[in-house]
């Protein structure tokens, strides 16, 4: 019987999800294999393997088109329950897709701050000619 369990994300696309997980101090690999209860295992296109043996793993689903996590909950180790590390992973996501985004516009940061609340503020300029 398989323990792995699949939480919906609205995460889109893999270079900021790749990029907020590192942020978090993750190391995704692309396409491997996550490890769950008693050495069961599920194919990952993102994977972030665990020392503690509770796997972490994204996942596109085709018919959403946005990465699932995959990963069997009754392993979960990390310091986070996991409905805040997603809320973490979230906000990293939607930062690194709005500095993607502001860079490929010609804009610069040129202050970002993170505040006691948790949220994130931005301040970008671009210079016109």
């Amino acid at each position: 019987m398989s323990h792995f369990s699949t939480v919906k994300t609205q995460l889109r696309k893999k270079a900021p999800l790749l990029k907020a997980l590192q942020s978090l101090g993750y190391l995704p690999q692309e396409q491997d294999l996550i490890r769950g209860y008693r050495g069961q295992t599920v194919k990952a296109d993102l994977a972030v393997l665990t020392p503690q043996g509770g796997n972490i793993g994204f996942r596109l689903n085709p018919s959403t088109e946005t990465y699932e996590l995959v990963t069997d909950l009754d392993l979960w180790k990390e310091t986070v329950p996991v409905e805040r590390f997603l809320a973490q992973l979230t906000q990293s996501y939607a930062l690194n897709t709005v500095l993607a985004a502001t860079a490929k516009e010609g804009f610069e940061v040129s202050q970002q701050k993170s505040n006691v609340d948790g949220s994130i503020e931005l301040v970008v300029t671009r210079w016109q000619q």
